[in-house]
């Protein structure tokens, strides 16, 4: 009985590329006891076929086809074809993931946001550092910052050149701000330099927003070396995040006692009032973060309940990239 309840909640689901990161999800889907994975769809059909021969899953050669006979449709194609994916399914009344960023332009994420109310779909984009399981741990304890620091470095891939930095890298760190700044956005500025592509390798921008918290991002994708940090500073502590080694660093700041103990780390300000440093180890747990966003997804689908990363935050987050861009 237990057997046949889970069963009937599994949502069917179907992938709309087969690429690099198309083939993981492929496998994730696979494996998840909240999806059943009736195909995909690829518009090079001698990939598709490689990967159906390959990995044993069942290749559509027609994208209606495949969208028809499933609930869910994950699109992991290029940026450039996300929203007539999403049109195509949402029409269908078809629950939509979109990988980020969730569209090329402004004006097609915004159509999106009627679409899935016009149909009464669900939609979630992939923006899946907030499913790191470093930054779930400290989130909750991040209050309020008023100066955040970010470094995205990547080392050089041809792969996701076709768009600029800002939206291939530090879209990442845009929306991660995005959901733990309560403020709208005063100011952008920013700069941008391509060295090796058509559109920028690296860009630095800085936000100011209306509450007095300012954001200096920097990505680059032509570095020596990798690296995803962020830091966030607030009246009580500062939160270092390791997106990359999946580590976190908390010290706080509290009123200091009045007779502190020996090992006790006490610092005294120019009016004479005293506060002691501690440290703060969160506990991390380890996770697939691309298969917890795919299954939350699935959860928020069967429970009626709002995604994590709503088309919505997708599209603010679409907003500032674009604006960083033409702020160059």
């Amino acid at each position: 009985m237990l057997i046949f309840e889970k069963t009937i909640s599994m949502l069917k689901v179907g992938v709309l590329g087969a690429g690099h990161l198309g083939k993981i999800h492929l496998r994730l889907l696979n494996e998840s006891s909240k999806y059943t994975l009736i195909g995909f769809y690829d518009p090079d059909a001698i990939n598709g076929k490689k990967v159906a021969d390959e990995f044993g899953y069942t290749y559509f050669d027609n994208i209606n086809t495949l969208i028809d006979v499933v609930d869910v449709v994950d699109i992991v194609t290029p940026t450039l074809s996300h929203f007539e994916c999403a049109k195509k399914a949402m029409q269908k009344g078809k629950h939509v993931f979109i990988e980020k960023p969730i569209t090329n332009t402004l004006a097609e994420a915004k159509e999106l946001l009627v679409l899935e109310k016009e149909n009464n779909v669900k939609g979630q984009v992939g923006h899946v550092e907030r499913f790191n399981p470093a930054f779930s741990a400290v989130k909750n304890s991040i209050n309020q910052p008023m100066f955040i620091e970010t470094h995205r470095l990547a080392e050089f891939n041809p792969r996701g050149t076709d768009v600029p930095v800002v939206l291939d890298l530090m879209i990442h760190d845009i929306d991660a701000i995005l959901s733990v700044v309560n403020s709208e956005i005063k100011t952008i500025n920013a700069s941008g330099v391509s060295v090796i592509s058509q559109s920028p390798d690296i860009a630095n921008a800085r936000l100011e927003f209306e509450n007095g918290c300012v954001a200096n991002l920097t990505a680059s994708r032509i570095s020596l070396k990798n690296m995803r940090k962020s830091r966030f500073f607030q009246q009580d502590a500062y939160i270092s995040v390791d997106f990359l080694t999946k580590k976190v660093e908390v010290v706080k700041m509290k009123d200091a006692p009045e007779q502190p103990g020996d090992f006790d780390m006490v610092l005294q300000n120019a009016e004479g009032i005293k506060k002691q440093i501690y440290f703060e180890n969160p506990s991390i747990e380890p996770n697939n973060a691309i298969l917890d966003e795919l299954e939350t997804f699935a959860d928020a689908i069967n429970n009626n309940t709002t995604p994590i990363v709503t088309l919505k935050q997708g599209t603010e987050a679409l907003k500032v990239a674009l604006q960083i861009i033409e702020s160059f």
